[in-house]
């Protein structure tokens, strides 16, 4: 059984390649996941479910633009 929308060729999509990266670097920072609360004072907010899927959005689009060899703005 074929994989769809690669054709059979074997070939990745950069979307596809660019989402493995988002996954990578999520999962390994913890980037936009919402912050685990803990006791005592802490310094920042727990950011709202609109502000994590803006963070992942904006993460998959620095991918994106790494992999089709596009400079990113910092």
């Amino acid at each position: 059984m074929e994989s769809g929308g690669n054709g059979g060729n074997g070939v990745r999509s950069n979307e596809d390649i660019a989402l493995d990266l988002l996954k990578f670097v999520a999962g390994s920072t913890g980037y936009g996941r919402a912050a685990v609360p803990s006791t005592g004072f802490s310094g920042t907010a727990v950011p709202k479910v609109e502000e994590q899927i803006n963070q992942l959005l904006d993460l998959y689009s620095r991918c994106l633009h790494v992999v089709e060899g596009k400079a990113v703005k910092p």
